[in-house]
């Protein structure tokens, strides 16, 4: 594992000089130490030809034993890493053989008690990881560094810890050396140092604490001099725990968070009593708030009602919490709601997911529940209105269940406008002849009778403004136009008013026309935006001789909904529109415009980059 850290290095320097204080893991398993001996050149060696050494490529050297540094020496080491005081408070990387060595050296300032004399020493706490380590996971490493400093040199202002723990780390390994010359004790007194080092000091509990975390979960939670506590994600570990053998990269997991939308939802991973240890206590009661309003049923804007914050708030928590791979990003759980079985579902004879289903939901087998989601299925295609609640929250919850580990996939449905005609139909008609072809082709435009024909649209009324209001006004605008209208009406009724049967029939002939003559300026209005060949092919369908269907189906093309980057369930949010006014207006308009489905690339983006 490439994210695992070989060993972490602690080295001190200053005018007394440059010492290795502690470093963690301090050997190799003693069982592989003679396996691993490298093989060292001597002066006596015999030399290769030249023929030889043309043929055979240089021996690859590895510093590298069962994941841990192996091959240099503490003195080497500490050489290395005791920077001068011009490379401190920046980024540190150095490349020795297959190991890359990342740090954030930091400059101590220590003053006398009389604040007369000022003295200053460097501490450089080294990350030593593998060299083909991505750069992602080095910039994580490197931030860690700098979170360490930064908590060593705020204990050294207040009770100058860094310098007591230096005096113990020092005196342990003067102690040790001494003993090692007086008995000869031979090579393991390396390993004595370190393990003395360890047991009388808390830095070094500290960093063996850091470096266990990070091998096993990738998190942080812990205290440095039961003061400052330290919290640290490293999201390409922590998130294999829920999916093995995927690299989560902090830059796919920001794309996701920066794509949030109010209709999202989220699904936490673990249990809320778990939650706590990942946020600093300022936001804490936050947490809190959000936890007891969460439900995977609710949009991320209803949690935020609910918990009685704003939505950014909400919006920050969600994304440490996907981060911390403690939640992931959902769409709320519905009966439309449309699963297939992901492409990398685990669930090959060696998972443990079977068994652990079993458990979950007694007497249910996982591949069989899930075999009814083989092709895209919704919900609500596996429950009846006849069905007891309590069979559908169960189907529910094994739902949720499985969305948890990454066995479903959800596809959402999206649309995209095109024209299904060539260059060769696309000859220039001017728009008035186009709108009486269209109403031409129907037959007859069905006319509403003249109480009904001015409606407004079935478009929301608080949506912004947008360059097709122009085009189709709203009920307001298109009432006036009528009423401003009618009065002519009117008044050439009084004209021929020598029957009450003539001017019955002259009043409603009038009315009929001047509706037509509206629909017929409102469809030309509307298809002056169009190109010629995609006017020729919307004038076929039958929908384009209603001015309201016409007239949502521009209004949501010119907002740029009908170019495959937005789903239904965005449409709905943001356009106030029921999903069967939109399925219906896809059905009418199915000569240009197609759906298809496939995921949400903002939460697809969490789990496509494998290892």
């Amino acid at each position: 594992m490439e994210v695992n850290p070989l060993s972490i290095i602690m080295v001190k320097s200053d005018s007394k000089g440059d010492r290795l204080l502690f470093r963690y893991p301090f050997n190799v398993p003693q069982q592989f130490q003679a396996s691993v001996t490298p093989v060292r050149k001597t002066p006596y060696s015999i030399m290769n030809n030249s023929d030889d050494i043309l043929q055979n490529a240089p021996p690859v050297v590895s510093n590298i034993c069962y994941d841990q540094l192996y091959g240099i020496s503490d003195d080497v080491l500490a050489t290395l890493f005791a920077v001068k005081s011009e490379l401190c408070n920046q980024k540190f990387e150095l490349k020795v053989n297959d190991v890359r060595f990342v740090s954030h050296p930091t400059l101590v300032k220590v003053e006398s008690e009389d604040q007369k004399n000022t003295a200053f020493f460097r501490i450089n706490v080294v990350f030593a990881l593998h060299a083909q380590a991505s750069y992602s996971i080095v910039k994580c490493y490197y931030e860690l560094s700098k979170r360490i400093g930064v908590g060593l040199l705020y204990e050294e202002r207040r009770v100058s810890y860094l310098s007591n723990e230096m005096k113990i780390m020092i005196t342990c390994i003067d102690e040790v050396a001494a003993a090692v010359q007086e008995h000869e004790s031979g090579p393991s007194g390396n390993t004595n140092t370190f393990e003395t080092i360890l047991r009388d000091s808390s830095l070094a509990q500290f960093i063996k604490t850091i470096y266990q975390d990070l091998c096993t979960t990738g998190l942080l939670n812990v205290t440095l001099n039961q003061s400052v506590t330290l919290s640290f994600c490293l999201p390409q570990k922590a998130h294999q725990f829920h999916k093995k053998g995927v690299i989560v990269e902090p830059e796919a997991i920001d794309r996701c968070l920066h794509a949030l939308k109010p209709y999202h939802g989220m699904l936490l991973l673990v249990d809320p009593s778990e939650l706590l240890d990942c946020v600093p206590p300022s936001g804490a009661r936050m947490l809190l708030q959000l936890i007891e309003a969460y439900n995977p049923l609710k949009s991320l804007q209803n949690m935020a009602s609910d918990a009685d914050l704003m939505i950014d708030h909400v919006y920050q928590l969600v994304g440490h919490l996907v981060y911390w791979a403690k939640a992931t990003i959902i769409y709320p759980l519905c009966e439309t709601n449309v699963y297939v079985i992901a492409p990398d579902a685990q669930l090959n004879i060696h998972s443990h997911l079977p068994d652990k289903f079993a458990t979950k939901f007694p007497g249910m087998s996982l591949f069989e529940v899930i075999s009814d989601f083989s092709l895209p299925t919704s919900i609500g295609h596996l429950t009846t209105p006849l069905q007891h609640p309590a069979r559908q929250g169960r189907l529910a919850q094994m739902v949720l269940w499985m969305l948890q580990h990454h066995l479903l996939m959800q596809l959402h449905t999206y649309v995209q406008f095109i024209a299904s005609y060539g260059e060769e139909d696309c000859e220039s008609l001017p728009i008035a002849e186009i709108a009486e072809e269209t109403v031409g082709n129907q037959g007859k435009l069905t006319i509403s009778p003249p109480s009904t024909s001015s409606q407004p649209l079935a478009v929301p009324t608080h949506r912004k403004s947008s360059p097709s209001e122009d085009m189709f006004p709203d009920s307001l605008t298109l009432a006036s136009t009528t009423s401003n209208t009618r009065p002519s009406s009117a008044s050439h009724r009084s004209n021929i008013s020598h029957s009450s049967v003539g001017q019955t029939a002259s009043s409603t002939d009038n009315d009929e026309s001047i509706a037509s003559m509206e629909d017929e300026d409102k469809i030309k209005r509307l298809l002056s935006v169009f190109d010629e060949c995609d006017r020729k092919a919307i004038l076929k369908i039958p929908a384009a001789a209603n001015p309201d269907d016409l007239a949502l189906m521009v209004r949501l093309w010119q907002a740029g909904y009908f170019k495959g980057d937005h789903h239904l369930e965005e449409i709905m949010y943001f356009e106030n529109l029921r999903r069967s006014q939109l399925l219906q207006l896809v059905d009418k308009f199915r000569g240009v415009l197609i759906i298809y489905e496939t995921e949400d690339p903002a939460i697809a983006s969490l789990y496509t980059i494998s290892q």
